[in-house]
């Protein structure tokens, strides 16, 4: 961020199972992730993604993403994307791709954005147990 800049708002951060680029231009989210329901682990994502939007400032930024165990000493994955806004008026719609990613435990991740270096927001993910499909419960 040079000194002239103005920092952004996130207007928007969705953590999804695909963002598709529809022929109009604009986007498709495909499979809103609020939690992570798991009959076994480790559970696998071949792709997991982040949409946020940006907007009310101006200048160049890099946003980073990480996504953290639930106890927060390791990073199971992160990126980071640099955008620009010309003006005050204009707006930044990123998309991070997490390829791969494994939940080997039950529990609370932490999905972190960063905005330069300065956390902007932080959103917990659980991943909880459940039965598996067809499965009668234990009497």
């Amino acid at each position: 961020m040079t000194s002239d800049s103005i920092l952004p708002d996130l207007q928007a951060a969705i953590l999804c199972e695909d963002v598709r680029a529809e022929i109009s231009g604009q986007q498709t989210l495909v499979g809103v992730i609020g939690a992570i329901p798991a009959p076994s682990l480790p559970i696998g994502f071949f792709k997991l993604c982040l949409w946020t939007r940006w907007c009310g400032g101006s200048g160049d930024f890099i946003q980073k993403c990480l996504i953290y165990d639930p106890e927060e000493d390791q990073a199971i994955a992160q990126a980071e994307v640099p955008f620009s806004l010309g003006d005050m008026n204009a707006h930044a719609t990123n998309v991070h791709f997490f390829g791969g990613v494994q939940f080997q435990k039950y529990g609370t991740y932490h999905v972190e954005i960063l905005l330069d270096e300065e956390l902007r927001l932080r959103i917990p993910l659980s991943v909880i147990q459940v039965e598996a499909p067809g499965e009668l419960p234990q009497s």
